[in-house]
């Protein structure tokens, strides 16, 4: 998302246009009405009199609706007309449009509003690959008040009605011819229906989203039931409310599922993602812990039961992502689901864990016993791919799968320290970590709740087992660091990169190597004064404006700075923490996806990535992970302790009502200054 688009969004509902609302899709600008992975709307510009207007300012600070003040122009430099125009969309299964015109003169006015519009009804796939052609017919129609946009192949159908009651309707548009009196208004509304079925066509049906009133409700519920947070540091209070309300509106009901979890990022990752909702739930379980509950049932439901090269399924492995676009429905693309990601299936063992931590809710691990159980499984046989004891990946299909299956999914992430790619399979080194951490941590469920000791003390040997192996296997003595990876060919991939911040959270680290570790991550090859880079500046493939190759990522830190308390470097957590919260005041409180890997000396504020989904899932999570840090809040039994290590930004950070297994209390942190018995948690007051 670019500086100069606007985006409004509704669970996997969204439109994206430009600052005068205009949609005109390119495949250099990803515009549209998107509903379903499908766009329904490719062009919608409005004209007054064959002219654009100019544009005055808008408005989105609701997440579902925006509005936008132009000023039909002149015809010269100056915007000095006398009529202005507002145009409010609101989300529904498409949109409703709004369109005020006012005259402020004292003359009459005779005038030609018109909106053009078309639908290419590209699935997402081919909005992102601009070679890909459509296979089926493109229709119009005009009925008695709507053009109907259709598509069709075979029995697959989508439509876009353009419902204008008042208008002159033709196959490309709508237009209104308008009469205004001196200092008279005038007002029309459109809606933009999206239908999906021949059933819908004949009923003239439309699924409609919740009102206004119903999602204005819905964000002050959500703000009202998460835990309060007080500091005298005022851009981290607008950060974290911001990821609250952003959390809300990345909703994402999956089908034949109770609850919701968060989609994965605006605007191409409006779907089910199994490693971008397994750590966005772990980063909020403090503040919303009903996101972990959800995504581990929707991810176990959909857990892979056999092998399939197309989507790269396997038993007991946990999906990557799920699609509904024409080209999943044709199988051209095989997300339906796919699954394609080496680290979800770990993440889902350590998010089961972790949220029975903090909630306390047995029963959801003896109900998710089998699917872990499954999990465990994979990783023992599937997931060790080269039968060297480490979980590794090669897709197994090659002509539409993801050639990379961490969370570094990009083609060229996986590098040497010459910029050569490392061969596959490969074997990434925060996936031992995560593989390791899973093993633990399910010795522990295996022991507590599913009474069998004696798997238990098998987790804990393997586990045990492959700690000692990967300090061995991975760490690069040369340069006193571990490895990004070991190939297929046995190579140690020598880069230094942000993934060695992740071995600190899974604990894989031994302890006479984590100085080293700790080390790299805050130098100025790493550390950019921001945030850690993807990787450190010097290596052959790094670029700071590349994906995973030098840019800094949110969520990356928030999980580095997670791990260095875990090794007892608190300052060196703060510092991170700190860096990406000041960031955040740049992005006007909405931490994107990813920002460009400039040294903080350079350019004096964070360079934005020019494609970063924002807002994005693990992103907006990232704030509150952080805070967790920062007050170094830990379930302990049925306590949560604190643990307090802030930043110089701030003398003092509370959160009140933090609910969990020890019911709710507020937790209290000051400035190592202050006496370590004043950071505390305490119960919250009896409201």
């Amino acid at each position: 998302m670019n500086a100069d688009s606007v985006a409004i969004l509704e669970g996997n509902t969204f439109v994206v246009s430009d600052r005068r609302g205009d949609i005109e899709a390119s495949p250099a600008t990803p515009h549209g009405l998107f509903v379903d992975d499908t766009r329904f709307l490719s062009r919608w510009v409005l004209t007054v009199d064959g002219r654009r207007p100019a544009i005055l300012s808008f408005d989105d600070v609701e997440y579902f609706e925006a509005q936008f003040f132009l000023a039909p122009g002149s015809g010269t430099v100056y915007i000095d007309s006398a009529l202005s125009l507002m145009r409010k969309r609101t989300l529904a299964r498409g949109f409703i449009e709004s369109l005020i015109l006012a005259n402020h003169s004292s003359t009459p006015v005779d005038l030609e509003m018109r909106i053009q519009a078309d639908a290419d009804f590209a699935d997402l796939f081919e909005v992102k690959d601009a070679l890909l052609q459509k296979k089926g017919k493109s229709y119009r129609r005009i009925e008695s008040d709507h053009l109907v946009l259709g598509y069709r192949r075979e029995e697959y159908v989508r439509e876009t009605w353009i419902v204008a009651p008042d208008a002159s309707i033709d196959e490309s548009g709508v237009t209104y011819r308008v009469r205004l009196q001196p200092h008279g208004e005038w007002s029309t509304q459109l809606e933009v229906r999206v239908v999906s079925s021949s059933e819908a066509v004949r009923r003239g049906a439309t699924d409609r989203l919740a009102t206004r009133e119903e999602r204005q409700k819905r964000v002050t519920h959500a703000l009202a039931e998460a835990p309060r947070v007080l500091t005298d540091w005022p851009d981290l209070l607008q950060t974290y409310q911001r990821s609250i309300v952003d959390l809300a509106a990345l909703r994402y009901f999956p089908l034949l599922a109770p609850g919701w979890l968060p989609a994965a990022g605006l605007p191409w990752f409006m779907a089910v993602f199994g490693r971008d909702s397994l750590i966005t739930s772990l980063q909020a379980l403090p503040f919303a812990p009903s996101l972990a509950d959800t995504t581990l049932r929707v991810l176990a439901a959909r857990q892979g039961t056999r092998v399939d090269a197309f989507r790269d399924e396997e038993p007991g492995k946990i999906l990557h992502e799920s699609r509904i676009g024409e080209m999943t429905a044709f199988a051209e693309r095989p997300h339906s689901p796919y699954f394609g990601s080496a680290d979800a299936t770990p993440l889902f063992l350590i998010l089961l864990d972790e949220y029975e931590l903090w909630t306390g809710d047995g029963d959801l691990v003896r109900q998710l016993e089998q699917p872990a159980r499954a999990a465990l499984e994979w990783l023992d046989d599937y997931g060790d791919r080269m039968r060297n004891g480490y979980i590794s990946y090669q897709r197994r299909n090659e002509e539409s799968g993801l050639e990379n299956q961490c969370w570094k999914d990009s083609w060229n992430s996986i590098a040497f320290r010459d910029g050569s790619l490392a061969g596959v399979p490969r074997a990434c080194c925060e996936v031992q970590g995560y593989a390791y951490d899973a093993r633990m941590r399910c010795a522990r469920l295996a022991r507590t709740f599913w009474k069998d000791a004696a798997f238990a003390a098998r987790l804990e040997e393997r586990a045990g087992d492959l700690k000692e192996r990967f300090n061995r296997d991975f760490w690069m003595p040369e340069r006193e660091c571990f490895a990004l990876a070991i190939d297929g060919e046995g190579r140690q991939v020598d880069s230094i990169t942000s993934n060695i911040g992740h071995l600190l959270w899974s604990g894989i680290v031994d302890t006479d190597k984590a100085p080293h570790v700790v080390q790299h991550l805050m130098s100025d090859l790493l550390f950019s004064g921001w945030g850690v880079r993807t990787m450190a500046e010097g290596e052959g493939a790094y670029n700071p404006i590349g994906y995973h190759v030098g840019t800094v990522w949110p969520h990356d830190n928030s999980i580095i700075a997670l791990g260095l308390t875990r090794y007892g470097y608190r300052d060196e957590s703060a510092r991170i923490a700190s860096g990406i919260l000041q960031a955040a005041r740049y992005f006007k409180h909405r931490l994107p996806e990813a920002f460009a890997g400039y040294a903080r000396q350079r350019t004096q504020f964070p360079v934005e990535y020019p494609t970063a989904c924002s807002p994005q899932a693990w992103a907006t999570g990232a704030p509150l992970l952080f805070i967790r840090t920062l007050l170094g809040l830990e379930p302990r039994g049925d306590r949560l302790t604190v643990d307090a290590s802030l930043p110089p930004e701030m003398e003092w950070l509370e959160v009140r009502g933090v609910r969990g297994r020890w019911g709710v209390v507020d937790a209290v942190g000051r400035r190592s200054t202050v006496p370590p018995h004043h950071d505390k948690a305490r119960p919250a007051p009896k409201s």
